[in-house]
């Protein structure tokens, strides 16, 4: 799967220095106008890709704990 986007040469995919080896990372890569994610276990299985303001929501909630199970 190409994970790159038009006007982009090469994307960096990178972990949160929080990632450890338990398997359940996930990385990020910035696409200029948008933000990408994808599991780092499963790299071409896809990806998710969110809005600047869409990633900004995702974190703001996350930190919070409004997204722990």
């Amino acid at each position: 799967m190409d994970m790159r986007q038009p006007g982009t040469s090469r994307i960096v995919w990178r972990k949160s220095k929080r990632s450890n080896n338990g398997g359940n990372c996930v990385e990020v890569a910035d696409f200029q106008s948008d933000i990408g994610i994808r599991d780092s276990k499963a790299p071409g299985a896809g990806r998710l890709t969110l809005s600047r303001d869409g990633w900004a929501a995702l974190t703001v909630r996350a930190k919070s704990g409004d997204l722990d199970l």
